[in-house]
């Protein structure tokens, strides 16, 4: 997803923010609030984000 909108958006002309970052503290063992939660909320953010800006 990430790449796919960094491209049109370079085609574009449009400069994004880099997406987030994945976790890479992640223990595999389904917490509560994992690090995966956080990302997944961020990685959506800076979907609708980009999608925004490529509206215009």
């Amino acid at each position: 997803m990430f790449a796919a909108l960094q491209q049109r958006a370079a085609a574009a002309g449009i400069p994004l923010r880099n997406p987030p970052p994945e976790p890479t503290t992640c223990c595999g063992r389904g917490c509560n609030g994992c690090v995966w939660e956080g990302f997944l909320a961020a990685a959506e953010y800076w979907r609708q984000e980009a999608l925004l800006m490529l509206e215009g």
